[in-house]
């Protein structure tokens, strides 16, 4: 199938049973959408490259099925490997060198470790001012002290998403602690009692402790703002932005975990709009100075009770939304990136 438009190479990674992983409807809707713009994708993964082409799979909308076909190396590479192993294998980073070698343009170039990107975050100006306090556990005294300080806090593994592995520990009598999972909690009468159960895993984890923040409430549950932005002609664009809001416990609002979707348009206002615009170029802008390149990426953020705006996650590999308004956007940006990044314009 040629076209006048871009070759888009989607990279992704096998399943340990074989078969292709990855979010097969986005790569549908890409796929329709590029070929509206007289382009065409195909997905593939780092281990189906060869010197002088790359066998991947190509989705036929006329058919309504995949094709096994060779292609030329890409105008352009999205990568979606969606397992931190996977690319940071020696398969992946080799093909990354290619790309490089050949001045292939790619996107987005790795997974963000938590404490990495909190780094980051803390050493840019103004990022850092939306930040709660936060510290990587090295060792039983990083907890204590941390403990010392904030009453309640919460446990987030480095390399995690979705809400995986986080917990909360608090403070209940001068020795006691609670710790709250999404399903579990319990209690422990002193930290050395708490440090013998959960030592090993938060140093073998690289857990971070990061102060609570009380956020403001809507009828009565915590929520958060998810924001998703695209670059554009050199800066960062907001595409959308969804509330999750807590629901049957308060430890996360990630939907997985029983948070519910409501829309931004029932929280909209000035200084909301405003703090998402500002933070996103800020943000696009010192991920891409860090890490290499970023085309996309989501934010995690909320709002105190005292109306202090926070910056909780940045995510380089960005879920789908459940707001289809907020998905059609997304393709579309998208596809208009690949066209910008790969120097064709429709």
């Amino acid at each position: 199938m040629k076209t006048p438009g871009p070759l888009i190479g989607i990279m992704t990674a096998r399943k340990s049973d074989g078969s292709i992983a990855g979010n097969g409807p986005l790569f549908i809707a890409l796929q329709k959408k590029l070929i509206s713009l007289d382009g065409i994708s195909f997905v593939f993964t780092p281990e189906d490259a060869e010197a002088e082409f790359i066998t991947g799979y190509i989705f036929l909308p006329e058919r309504g099925n995949w094709k096994k076909e060779k292609f030329r190396y890409p105008d352009l590479v999205y990568n979606r490997i969606p397992f931190r192993n996977s690319e940071q294998s020696e398969p992946s980073q080799q093909f990354l060198s290619i790309l490089k070698e050949k001045n292939i343009p790619f996107f987005n170039p790795c997974f963000i470790d938590k404490y990495e990107l909190y780094e980051m975050l803390n050493n840019h100006r103004f990022l850092r001012t939306f930040l709660p306090q936060t510290c990587l556990i090295k060792q039983q005294k990083d907890l204590s002290n941390f403990l010392a300080k904030h009453k309640s806090l919460y446990l987030k593994p480095a390399q995690s998403s979705k809400g995986k592995g986080i917990f909360r520990l608090k403070r209940i009598s001068p020795s006691k602690l609670q710790l709250d999972g999404i399903k579990q909690q319990e209690l422990y009468i002193s930290l050395d009692h708490f440090w013998e159960t959960w030592g090993v895993k938060l140093l073998e984890k690289n857990y971070l402790a990061q102060a609570e923040i009380k956020s403001a409430t809507y009828e009565g549950n915590r929520f958060d703002f998810r924001i998703l932005a695209h670059a554009d002609d050199g800066g960062y664009l907001l595409t959308g932005v969804g509330i999750r809001q807590s629901q049957e416990q308060d430890i996360t609002t990630h939907i997985p975990t029983g948070g519910r979707i409501l829309p931004y348009e029932l929280f909209q206002s000035k200084e909301h709009d405003h703090f998402i615009h500002t933070i996103i170029p800020e943000i696009g802008k010192a991920l891409s100075e860090r890490f290499g390149y970023f085309g996309e990426f989501s934010i995690d953020a909320g709002v105190s009770t005292t109306g202090q705006y926070y910056i909780y996650e940045v995510n380089s590999k960005p879920m789908s939304f459940d707001e289809a308004e907020i998905e059609e956007k997304k393709i579309e940006q998208l596809c208009r990136l690949f066209h910008q990044l790969s120097k064709y314009k429709n």
